[in-house]
């Protein structure tokens, strides 16, 4: 606990400290409030003026990168973009990583599940030409391609794998990011293999899997719609084995 000096106003910051292999333990910080601070500048100032052993990932700052994705008060969060004084409560914050992932340290969570994912959801493309044969032209307004466009800003930051409460029931859904990428390319025309992609996202752990909350696209930062994308692989699914397609 750091010492206050008087006169001066503090926030209250409770921080998720420990490794695989022992305890986890919460520590409090009092950390000086500032007029314009994010939660990442409370992090850093801890970690900078408090305790350096205080391990935390982070990279652009800028809402771009998505690396510094917390727990803030029970919510996961983009740090850098997330004012203190929109989260904190009576000057009290409470940070740990990311939930529904392993723990690497302290407010550091393992991405390789959500990553791995990906892989399990047949998120990658499927050439239909080339690299000898040319660019095949694409119309930009074009049902598919919206489609495809809604999704494509996910910078895989976690966040709602992190909200998402069927992934917490279940660790084998693929989760909302994966499946959101499997329908970008599902409707992405220079994709060549769609029913691989349904194939992946109609297993176990599938779209099929997925309650509908809705809690990845409440708490989406760059407000994408992955309960949305969920359910369109839903209907294609239902049109394939119906044989509409």
């Amino acid at each position: 606990m750091e010492r206050q000096v008087p006169g001066k106003e503090f926030l209250s910051v409770t921080v998720q400290r420990g490794q695989p292999g022992e305890a986890v333990r919460m520590q409090t910080f009092q950390v000086p409030a500032q007029d314009n601070q994010s939660v990442l500048d409370v992090v850093s100032w801890i970690q900078q003026n408090a305790n350096p052993s205080l391990t935390y990932r982070f990279a652009c700052r800028v809402g771009m990168c998505g690396s510094c994705a917390m727990m803030v008060n029970d919510v996961p969060r983009w740090t850098c973009r997330t004012h203190v004084s929109k989260v904190a409560k009576a000057g009290v914050i409470a940070i740990a990583p990311l939930r529904n992932l392993p723990l690497i340290k302290d407010l550091v969570a393992d991405l390789d599940p959500f990553f791995d994912k990906w892989t399990d959801a047949e998120a990658h493309h499927h050439p239909t030409r080339d690299r000898d044969q040319p660019i095949a032209a694409v119309d930009p307004d074009s049902r598919e391609r919206r489609q495809a466009n809604a999704g494509i800003e996910c910078i895989n930051c976690a966040v709602c794998y992190a909200a998402c409460d069927t992934v917490a029931g279940n660790p084998d859904f693929l989760g909302p990011a994966a499946l959101q990428r499997a329908w970008t390319l599902y409707n992405d025309t220079k994709n060549a293999d769609k029913n691989a992609v349904l194939d992946a996202v109609t297993g176990q752990g599938g779209c099929h899997t997925c309650h509908s909350l809705g809690s990845c696209t409440n708490l989406c930062p760059n407000e994408l719609d992955p309960t949305a994308a969920i359910a369109g692989l839903k209907r294609a699914s239902a049109r394939r084995f119906f044989g509409r397609d």
